[in-house]
């Protein structure tokens, strides 16, 4: 059974890079009956069409996520949201409530369940198997428990509604949240703002210091950011994960920009390819990974996570993205020309300078990056050139107008061969 990568789409520009660096499947939430409810990382009813439309030009599956808790007040807006995922194509929907589950029944849709369902046995993947084909683990089972789950699905030939032997989906990468598998009602008592409901602040991102409510002593501890865990990251034990039986690779990040989304498919799709054609990756391909994992955002990396059955987490050194690049909104694209391979950017901010490291974004274009080797301000060679010029610099791939335009610069300046 062949392995996909799942990536996250919060927007167009995400899916149209994840849908370019090698994604098999996308998922992405509409409306606000998702575990990311707000406006900014969602699409919309009308978009389910286009949605499906792209990933299946690239045979590539879309997956719906309706997997928050759901009121009463909202089961019709549930069932209608089932019925235009059918009507649309769409091919899966990703829920863990069962209003939700008998709706997308109901509708002939298949039934992917969320990490919301808290799956650790063999007993609940028997029961969940009459409603799903795709199951997300809980992210604390360690290796031994995943393959223990996957060998008992072949050995018993636990089938889901497809006729097919239940898959087990896990995820490989990304953010984790310090409550077991992502059920926290820290949000919902600090903010009255609901986790389970996609609308978590994350007051686990904040520093906490422990102090005696009688006497005012405080406890000394090793970091302040406690209950701020570091991001998964598995590309180097990649291996030990497929060898457990699992099929689906699944990418945390919807409310992650086109940039991650795209460096992180990639480097787990190629991670994927190499070590399913029994290929060892060199150390220096490693260190590859390693760094272009690093350029995006991240909280720094818990090699391995719960799944090695290391002690319960590794905790982050802050709540903020510790990304080895600061990506600095320069300006935006003002003409492409396909046949020169010659791009034209409006500056609306800072300045570019020869040899600078820029990314480029957009809802058809993704995310796509390159290094300006040469710079005209009209019709002059220039080495540098300030906000409110118009830049032209070659460029091979085709971008559109109105894309937004970033230089890419080091986090820590020392890093920088040109000092900005």
């Amino acid at each position: 059974m062949s392995v996909q990568i799942l990536a996250p789409a919060g927007n167009f520009e995400s899916l149209s890079a994840a849908l370019a660096n090698g994604a098999h499947a996308v998922y992405f939430g509409v409306g606000k009956l998702n575990m990311r409810s707000r406006a900014s990382v969602n699409f919309t009813v009308e978009d389910l069409k286009s949605v499906a439309e792209m990933c299946h030009a690239r045979s590539v599956k879309a997956w719906m996520t309706l997997n928050t808790v759901v009121y009463d007040s909202e089961l019709e807006e549930v069932r209608h949201l089932c019925c235009a995922a059918k009507r649309a194509g769409i091919d899966a929907v990703i829920a863990a409530d069962f209003a939700v589950l008998e709706a997308a029944r109901a509708e002939g849709l298949a039934i992917h369940l969320s990490v919301q369902a808290n799956i650790t046995n063999i007993e609940a993947v028997r029961f969940y198997a009459r409603y799903a084909d795709v199951m997300v683990l809980a992210r604390e089972l360690d290796l031994e428990r995943i393959e223990y789950i996957c060998r008992k699905i072949r050995e018993e030939k636990i089938t889901g509604p497809s006729g097919e032997l239940v898959r087990i989906e896990v995820f490989c990468h990304g953010a984790l949240c310090v409550a077991v598998s992502g059920k926290c009602y820290m949000s919902l008592a600090v903010f009255n703002t609901s986790a389970n409901r996609g609308d978590c602040y994350q007051p686990c991102r904040r520093a906490y210091r422990v102090q005696d409510s009688v006497n005012g002593q405080e406890l000394e501890i090793e970091n302040s950011y406690v209950m701020s865990p570091r991001d998964l990251c598995t590309v180097e034990i990649l291996p030990r994960i497929l060898d457990a039986g699992v099929t689906v690779l699944k990418i945390e990040g919807r409310g992650r920009s086109a940039d991650y989304v795209g460096a992180v498919t990639k480097v787990y799709r190629e991670a994927l390819d190499c070590w399913s054609n029994k290929s060892t990756p060199a150390p220096e391909q490693l260190e590859d990974w390693q760094r272009r994992l690093k350029e995006v955002f991240n909280r720094g990396f818990w090699k391995g996570g719960y799944y090695l059955g290391e002690k319960v987490g590794e905790w982050a050194e802050s709540g903020e993205n510790k990304s080895a690049l600061v990506k600095l909104l320069c300006g935006r694209v003002i003409n492409c020309f396909a046949k020169a391979k010659v791009v034209q950017v409006q500056l609306n901010s800072d300045y570019v300078s020869l040899n600078d490291r820029f990314l480029i974004t957009g809802p058809t274009t993704g995310a796509v990056e390159g290094v300006i080797t040469s710079l005209r301000v009209g019709d002059t060679e220039a080495e540098r050139a300030e906000k409110g010029m118009e830049i032209t610099f070659p460029f091979e791939t085709v971008v559109r107008k109105n894309d937004s335009f970033f230089i890419l610069l080091p986090r820590n300046p020392e890093a920088a061969s040109t000092p900005r």
